[in-house]
């Protein structure tokens, strides 16, 4: 069944059932396959109905994680990720996972249980406010209490999550309303979802400029895969020549080997990138809202270009940086529309092209015979090939991974993005390798943030997930360490982990293989054992404490004045 197909009707529409048995057969109609989540008291209705359904359901072991595996299924399928959990902290324990995904405008619907509705308000057991505590990180958010209303309501959820500008949906199931007998008479239905008209006048003003320009560069974003609109750029990209630099979440849209892609910009961004964006006479912003990662400092971002902004969420255009022409609609309508015709910058071309070559990534400088996690992760990317993954975590080695790795597609690079939560990687891992079995994916993780998760290993077990994990042990917070060592004097506050545990070891505990990497000789066989294993594996990865991500631009400061080493 599509998305778009309207849901038939129940079996037996006039035979009366639980509002808990209409939750999970309304979900199995509309074509969900596999939820994420975690039984408690509210939300036992629903897990008393999930026996003998069709839904596979993930036992993870904290709700977070629930959240995070759902979030990367989204990302992976362009379809809603569903995760569930009882009422009070099994509900507060998602609300990272749901603000990751509204941040990151992933599409997702979020089950929470509720204390009976008569007992709403009341300060009752297990009792919070999760619509309103949600409410500033959802798209949008639904209380059912008629248990007839559960298909359409559930329906909608799922509607409103896809559609446009995706995002998480939040739906609270009091628990008198999953226990009450529910017979629906009619089928819900799903309307149809169409785009903005684009104004024709709009496309010829855009096309115009282009024409005019001599230094025009695109700037691509993560509208453009969430749109899946990833064909109709590289296309636009091919018929123009005009060189192109992506954000951290459109890292894949452009093909790797495109011959005028600059890579990122931004804070950690190529220097190659940057100086074109800052030299450009025009910008061709497409899926992009100029987040202040990428921008640097605002007023001082592409002094000298024009601004051209397309994106599907007409609220995005002009909010940060004024739009000489502005076109909402659907991206790959525009993008396919969008025909200057010949654009005569072949100097132009020429200069990006040169400044790519001058300043790319010279592996074979690393110093000693340590391990340089950059050559790895280039080396591991490259090995792995199209069917590469990465499920990332934050921190140095998010940097890192955005910077070395080869994405032939925005579905190989899972980042929590705009929110930068530690712990998204090795659920986020799990999510991915079960919505992409035949997939290399690989959580690349540090030592801090495989802490906030690291219970995960258990669910990989469970399932035998076959998620690959290459945890880069510095024995430090190294971002937070790479910051105060510069923009602190050095005074080094709370980011020491010398007494982290012997990660293999605790691996191998969960019943997992694991080994441990020391030395720079290790790396090929350790990429050739991570990538033959059949389940999940874990890779000790020992590196520098010291070893910094370069290029960096200063907060606050221009993108023109990165630092190196």
């Amino acid at each position: 069944m599509t998305a778009e197909t309207a849901l038939a009707p129940p079996a037996q529409t006039q035979t009366p059932t639980s509002g808990a048995h209409m939750v999970v057969r309304t979900l199995e109609e509309i074509g969900v396959t596999r939820i994420f989540g975690y039984p408690g008291g509210a939300i036992m209705p629903v897990y008393d109905a999930l026996v003998g359904s069709s839904l596979e359901h993930i036992l993870v072991r904290h709700e977070q994680a629930a959240s995070f595996a759902a979030d990367a299924e989204a990302r992976i399928t362009g379809k809603a990720g569903v995760c569930l959990a009882t009422s009070g902290p099994g509900a507060t324990n998602l609300m990272t996972g749901i603000a990751n995904a509204y941040l990151d405008s992933v599409p997702m619907v979020i089950l929470t249980g509720q204390v009976p509705a008569a007992l709403m308000g009341t300060d009752a057991f297990q009792e919070v406010d999760v619509i309103g505590m949600t409410m500033p990180v959802v798209k949008h958010s639904i209380v059912i209490r008629d248990p007839d209303q559960i298909p359409q309501l559930l329906q909608d959820a799922f509607h409103i999550a896809e559609e446009g500008r995706p995002g998480p949906v939040l739906v609270d199931l009091p628990k008198n309303v999953l226990q009450a007998e529910a017979s629906p008479s009619l089928p819900p239905t799903r309307p149809e979802t169409g785009s903005p008209p684009v104004s024709d006048d709009a496309l010829g003003a855009a096309a115009a400029l282009i024409r005019q320009s001599r230094k025009p560069v695109l700037y691509i974003g993560g509208g453009v895969a969430l749109s899946r609109s990833v064909d109709a750029v590289r296309d636009f990209m091919t018929r123009t020549g005009i060189p192109t630099v992506a954000t951290l979440k459109a890292l894949g849209c452009a093909h790797p080997e495109a011959p005028y892609f600059l890579g990122m910009l931004g804070m950690h961004g190529s220097r190659a990138a940057n100086e074109a964006v800052q030299d450009s006479d025009l910008l061709i912003c497409c899926g992009a809202r100029f987040d202040d990662r990428a921008t640097g400092k605002l007023d001082e971002f592409a002094p000298n270009a024009r601004i051209i902004h397309i994106d599907r969420d007409a609220a995005e255009i002009g909010k940060l940086r004024r739009a000489d022409v502005g076109i909402a609609g659907s991206l790959r309508e525009i993008m396919g529309r969008l025909d200057p015709g010949y654009v005569e910058i072949d100097d132009w071309r020429q200069i990006c092209a040169d400044n790519k070559e001058r300043t790319a990534f010279r592996y074979e400088d690393a110093p000693g015979n340590g391990v340089f996690a950059p050559a790895l992760l280039r080396q591991l990317s490259e090995a792995a090939g199209d069917d590469f993954i990465a499920a990332c975590d934050v921190g140095q080695h998010q940097m890192w991974v955005a910077q070395h790795c080869r994405f032939s597609r925005p579905e190989a690079h899972l980042t929590s993005a705009g929110l930068g939560a530690m712990g998204y990687g090795l659920p986020a891992g799990i999510g991915a390798a079960l919505a992409a079995p035949d997939a290399q994916v690989i959580t690349v993780s540090g030592d801090g943030s495989i802490m906030m998760n690291i219970q995960e290993l258990a669910t990989a077990r469970r399932y035998s997930i076959p998620v690959k994990i290459l945890l880069l042990d510095n024995a430090s917070l190294g971002l937070v360490r790479q910051w105060q060592e510069y923009f602190f004097q050095e005074n080094y506050s709370e980011i020491d982990l010398y007494d982290n545990p012997d990660f293999a070891e605790v691996a191998r505990s969960f019943g997992i293989e694991a080994f441990t990497v020391h030395s720079r000789e290790e790396v090929p066989g350790a990429i050739e054992r991570l990538l033959a294993a059949k389940g999940p594996i874990l890779a000790h990865v020992l590196i520098d404490p010291r070893e910094n991500v370069w290029p960096l631009v200063p907060p606050g400061k221009s993108n023109a004045e990165m630092m190196e080493h």
